[in-house]
């Protein structure tokens, strides 16, 4: 009967696969079930529909590939290796590597990656290999370069800790400068949002309940036949977040499914396409398997709080997302996807002919993955500094209305290189720092409110240090005043203080 998780079996595994080799098995994309679903009812068409397919083909960075090179002779046993200047994880067998698909190449950057090395295997070219060993008296040989194609590999397996997951975030930023995150280009004040998934399409949201995908599920996998293994890294179906760790033989893939990308300013990752044949076992995967765009929600997210609990600006369902515009603090914004609906029902469609032409079999998992995962974030037990241990308490301010000559005396005088200016409660309204009134003096300038600096970067007492030296670094600047609540200066911390108080390691 196969594994199902309370309720009457519609159909067995052994049943649709007879169906499948006799031509008589009806299979519908994930698409036209749901369809047929707001058409014919959702009994009917469970009834008549033994196995509905799905598709996703988005970035999925947790991703990469086995490899064995053989051996030389003499023989190797490599230390550190290089494909296409890409670095490969060398702590396996001699002649074993794993390339991920984020590792970046030591000369292109973010131009070229483990994602594009896989797509150049896939696609017959040939790939550069150096390797460094130290030599042992068995494995002699201390330094290799060569050139190697996928036919030249023992073995080239595709085994990704983490893809498909059932649900995604979109993304937007509240903040007033352009954000380049792994959701790509997130413009200002919420002036774009992005999101990833293909909705109606993906594979997770139509077995919600993971009562159909385990442990030994046959997929489609870049363009050829893989294997669900296991839950993937991250798994946390109790909250909408299921993942897969999924495997297959990366000689039989097919590069259209497989495409290495640089995402701008982020780093390298690979697309990759996943697509998961949902047998009607019971009417509750029916129900799963028939929602819509409409049906299927996450929620817009905004990535201009640099913290694991961003804050949700709003819900929204995958039909609002693929309209290509959606609606953020009663502003219309452009929406773009970075997944490839087109591809991902493309990967339906194949996975749909494979099992109506007799060429795919479904497999019965051998074990369902978990669906009460605790998901749990890293906590960092090492206690890290703070910025009112290592700040100034004792602040030279000045007010807009000050001559900038007497300011400059108080900073040469005074020793520091940086003055926040304040209005008359000692709230924060302006910086200007050594070069600021070097350049005023320069130019004649005469009053401090024509020179400062207005939008200030600041900091909080209990910020971390290396939350500060983010900012220095991001807007290359070398100091920022502390301010309470109510954007009163309490201190002041610079680079100085960073490096002098605590380590170099700090600084950017």
């Amino acid at each position: 009967m196969g594994f199902v998780r309370g309720e009457e079996s519609l159909r067995t595994y052994e049943e649709i696969n007879e169906k499948v080799r006799r031509g008589d098995a009806v299979v519908m994309t994930a698409e036209e079930f749901a369809s047929y679903v707001e058409q014919a009812g959702l009994e009917k068409a469970a009834k008549e529909v033994d196995v509905v397919t799905t598709g996703t083909f988005g970035a999925m960075c947790s991703s990469g590939a086995f490899l064995n090179f053989g051996h030389t002779e003499p023989p190797m046993k490599m230390y550190r290796c290089w494909l296409n200047d890409v670095p490969a994880y060398k702590g396996l067998a001699a002649v074993d590597a794993y390339i991920g698909a984020t590792a970046m190449s030591e000369t292109r950057g973010f131009e070229y990656g483990g994602g594009h090395v896989i797509e150049d295997l896939v696609s017959g070219r040939e790939v550069e290999l150096r390797a460094e060993a130290y030599g042992t008296d068995c494995y002699p040989r201390k330094y290799l370069e060569t050139h190697i194609t996928i036919e030249d590999l023992n073995q080239a397996v595709l085994l990704n800790p983490r893809n498909a997951y059932q649900r995604y975030v979109a993304a937007t930023n509240s903040t007033d400068r352009t954000l380049y995150t792994y959701m790509g280009t997130l413009l200002p004040h919420y002036g774009n949002v992005t999101f990833s998934g293909s909705g109606v399409l993906n594979p997770l949201c139509k077995d919600s309940g993971f009562e159909t995908i385990g442990v030994g599920t046959r997929i489609f996998l870049g363009g050829g036949v893989g294997y669900v293994i296991g839950e993937g890294t991250q798994h946390n179906p109790r909250k909408g977040f299921g993942t897969l760790m999924v495997k297959g033989d990366l000689k039989r893939m097919n590069p259209r499914y497989l495409r290495g990308a640089s995402i701008y300013r982020y780093g390298t990752t690979l697309y990759v396409g996943v697509g998961i044949p949902i047998p009607l076992i019971n009417m509750r995967v029916a129900k799963t398997a028939a929602l819509r765009d409409e049906d299927i929600w996450t929620e817009i997210v905004d990535y201009g709080v640099p913290s694991r609990n961003r804050p949700a600006i709003r819900k929204v369902n995958y039909k609002e997302l693929k309209s290509g515009r959606v609606v953020v603090n009663d502003e219309t914004v452009p929406c773009s996807p970075l997944s490839s609906i087109r591809m991902a029902r493309e990967i339906a469609e194949t996975l749909k002919k494979w099992l109506t032409e007799g060429i795919f079999f479904l497999t019965r998992p051998v074990e369902l993955l978990p669906t009460d995962t605790v998901f749990k974030p890293l906590e960092v037990k090492r206690r890290e500094p703070r910025v009112r241990e290592v700040m100034k308490a004792e602040v030279v301010t000045a007010k807009p209305t000050d001559d900038i000559r007497a300011v400059a005396k108080l900073l040469v005088n005074r020793g520091v290189d940086h003055i926040p200016i304040v209005d008359d409660k000692g709230v924060l309204v302006g910086i200007v720092t050594s070069w600021d009134l070097a350049k005023a003096l320069a130019l004649g300038k005469d009053r401090l409110m024509d020179v400062m600096t207005r939008r200030v970067v600041t900091a909080g007492l209990d910020d971390s240090i290396d939350s500060v030296v983010s900012k220095m670094s991001r807007y290359n600047i070398s100091g920022l005043p502390v301010v309470d609540d109510r954007r009163r200066v309490i201190g002041l911390i610079t680079a100085d203080d960073i490096s002098r108080r605590l380590y170099r390691r700090f600084l950017p």
